[in-house]
């Protein structure tokens, strides 16, 4: 069974892949979820994990459904 880091850079990577697809910079997107842009960089990175509301937020932002960000893990 993965470890949490490893869960932690698959979700980071797949908020990355769309918030890129959405056309959006990590200042832009942390700006409309209300989030720090560091703190954005360090959860594509898997350094940080987002709590459920955090997720659930920049969800709505990227207009995916929550499932689409944590479904790889």
């Amino acid at each position: 069974m993965p470890n949490e880091p490893v869960y932690q850079k698959i979700i980071g990577e797949t908020i990355r892949r769309y918030r890129k697809q959405a056309g959006l910079t990590q200042e832009k997107l942390a700006e409309k979820v209300d989030l720090h842009a560091v703190y954005i960089g360090d959860v594509e990175r898997g350094k940080e994990m987002a709590s459920g509301h955090a997720l659930i937020r920049i969800a709505k932002v990227l207009k995916v459904r929550y499932r689409d960000l944590v479904h790889d893990v």
